[in-house]
């Protein structure tokens, strides 16, 4: 539950140190493919590392919490799945309108 929690979306400081670099990572190996996949797969990172943050966090306070009741794996996984993507979804719509601006090393990566 403890490393769900520092990759999910719910802690205001985990971008920094978590998902970023993990996203950044990320579209670094994809861009050895292709460079111009950079950016498209540093989102596809972010993207990966919340919802496996949620997910996580969710499975961990089930065990926690919900110990003696019945499990609902596939809503859990569902839930966690469309949270993750909602959050991330509104991270690149706030990017791509100028809400949030994109860090200038990530900026400069793009084709």
């Amino acid at each position: 539950m403890g490393v769900g929690y520092m990759l999910s979306p719910l802690s205001w400081w985990n971008d920094v140190f978590f998902n970023l670099p993990i996203a950044v990572g990320f579209g670094y190996i994809a861009s050895w493919m292709r460079p111009s996949w950079f950016v498209p797969a540093t989102l596809a990172g972010y993207w990966l590392s919340n919802v496996a943050g949620m997910i996580m966090m969710q499975l961990g306070a089930t065990d926690v919490f919900l110990a003696s009741e019945q499990r609902h794996p596939q809503r859990d996984f569902l839930i966690g799945f469309g949270s993750s993507t909602l959050y991330t979804l509104v991270v690149a719509a706030l990017v791509y309108w100028h809400g949030l601006e994109m860090p200038q090393f990530l900026a400069d990566r793009r084709p």
